[in-house]
Parts: structure tokens; C-alpha cells; sequence
């Protein structure tokens, strides 16, 4: 027998279709790009930067009429809270990453924003043209990523980062690597939590792209509050202090995606205070 929960609604057979549609334009759309988008704009008079800031202008297009596109066919809802927010120079944000489309939806609602990316994505054939003409650091965890990452952001771009690497296993709670917070530490102004929910869960890791959820996908973005590094750099050396930072990080985006909290209602759990963690953080330690 088929449980309510798994009974197929929002039109299933047509959103697989629709979802294989998006997929097949999502990879030629690369493709196109690379060939015929990207060559044309590097003829243009300007230096390195200019030529990525026009890239990122193309994705942030293109990526813009992917999210409308997969909207109007029903694949998906989304309600994005802050977004305006996003995109000041300086600015690291910071995401938790539970499915494929994350980078989607940030890259296309923040216009000239930089991104870490994994290092796969810069050999493969749909996606290797805009990572490249984009100017987007490639996440292979060497020193010298590290220190472009931070460059970037004392040059005043945007930095969106995704500190857990790959995507959230389901049923699970974000677990970020320190080395975002070791960029932050390093380079940012400010950093901006953006915290993403979506229901039903899919497009984990490993899951084809057919096995669609029985009800159409629903996410919430919601922009958090500004977090300011200096309050952990200017009160511990570095490595202390992006221990501390990170714990905060974790505790703040588990206080938001608790499970209590229901899919698509205001995240208005508060989260907690730098000295609340610093202070948890220190008796499980002795530090």
C-alpha cells in the first residue's frame, strides 16, 4: 500500500517530464554559453575583470530564466526573503546546501556575486565554460584557494560559499568545514547566514535527476542577520577563532532548520548568541 505521504500530486507525471526538460536546457544552456556567449563578450574592450563581470551577468540571466522557467512549469515554488540584501562588496554568504539547485537560485538573484564551486565542475564539459569565464574559485582545499578566496573579498566582490563542500545528506543537519570561516576571518566584511529549506527533500547527492519528490518541491530562502568576524578575530588568534566562529554557525543555522520549525512557516527561532556558544563551546573543551 501507498502511504498518504507518497501518494504522486502537482500533476507527477507532467513534472517528470518537465524535470527532464529542465535538465536537458540547464546542460545545453552551458554549452551555448561557452560557444556563443562568452566568446563574443571577450572581444569587447576591457580587462580581466570586466570580462568576468560580464560572464557573471550572463549567469545571473540565464539562471534567472531557469528559476522562471521551472516556477511556471509547476517543478517548483520558491519564496525568497531578503534576497535585496545580498550582493554588497565585501560580503561573504554563507549557505547551508540541501539540494542541486542552491547555487542556482543564489547566483541568479545576486548580480556580480563570486562563488567557491567544486573542483569537478571546472572540467566538465557543460559546466567548465561559465566557471571559467565567471572567474570562480574552484574548491580544492589547497592553501592557495584560501588565500584567493580572501583576496576577493578585500578586493570587494561578493563571495558566496556553500562551507559544507557538498550537498545535505537527508535526514540531516548541516556540517560545515572551518575553512569558510577561515576565509571570513581572513577577508570579509560582513557575513550574511542565508538559510535554505525545501519539501520535499530531493536532489540530494546521488539521487538521479527522475526521481522526483511525490508533491512539487517547495523551498524557502531566508536571509539572515549580518554576522560581523571581528568579533571573533579581534578576541582569539585565528585558529581559535575559527573554531568559535564555526560552532556559532553551526548552532545558529540548526536553530533555524530545527525540525520543529514547519516547512515554509517563518523561521523565527532566535538564534544564539557568540558568547551562548563561546560558552558551550568552552566546558565541552576545557578551553
Amino acid at each position: 500500500m501507498t502511504s498518504p505521504a507518497q501518494v504522486r500530486q502537482d500533476f507527477w507525471l507532467w513534472r517528470l517530464v518537465a524535470t527532464g526538460m529542465a535538465f536537458t536546457m540547464f546542460g545545453v544552456g552551458g554549452v551555448l554559453l561557452r560557444l556563443m556567449v562568452f566568446p563574443p563578450q571577450r572581444l569587447l574592450p576591457g580587462d580581466r575583470q570586466d570580462r568576468q563581470r560580464r560572464a557573471r551577468w550572463a549567469l545571473n540571466g540565464t539562471f534567472r530564466l531557469f528559476i522562471r522557467f521551472m516556477v511556471r512549469v509547476g517543478i517548483l515554488t520558491v519564496e525568497f526573503k531578503g534576497a535585496d540584501r545580498l550582493g554588497r562588496p565585501g560580503q561573504m554568504i554563507l549557505a547551508n546546501h540541501p539540494s542541486l539547485l542552491d547555487v542556482v537560485f543564489l547566483v541568479g538573484h545576486v548580480k556580480n556575486a563570486n562563488c567557491i564551486v567544486k573542483h569537478g565542475l571546472a572540467t566538465n564539459p557543460f559546466t567548465r565554460g561559465p566557471v571559467a569565464n565567471a572567474g570562480y574559485i574552484t574548491n580544492d582545499e589547497s592553501f592557495d584557494m584560501f588565500d584567493r578566496a580572501a583576496d576577493v573579498l578585500r578586493n570587494g566582490e561578493t563571495l558566496i560559499v556553500f562551507p559544507e563542500g557538498t550537498r545535505t545528506p537527508p535526514d540531516a543537519m548541516p556540517q560545515f568545514h572551518r575553512g569558510a570561516c577561515a576565509i571570513a576571518l581572513r577577508g570579509a566584511q560582513v557575513v550574511t547566514p542565508v538559510v535554505i529549506r525545501m519539501n520535499p527533500r530531493s536532489l540530494t547527492k546521488g539521487e538521479p535527476w527522475y526521481r522526483i519528490p511525490p508533491s512539487r518541491m517547495r523551498y524557502v530562502i531566508e536571509v539572515g542577520e549580518d554576522i560581523d568576524p571581528a568579533t571573533w578575530s579581534q578576541a582569539h588568534p585565528l585558529p581559535i577563532a575559527g573554531r568559535k566562529m564555526n560552532a556559532y554557525l553551526h548552532a545558529y543555522f540548526e536553530a533555524k532548520l530545527a525540525p520543529q520549525a514547519p516547512q515554509g512557516a517563518p523561521m523565527n527561532a532566535p538564534p544564539p548568541t557568540a558568547a551562548q556558544v563561546e560558552s558551550t563551546l568552552d566546558e565541552s573543551t576545557g578551553t
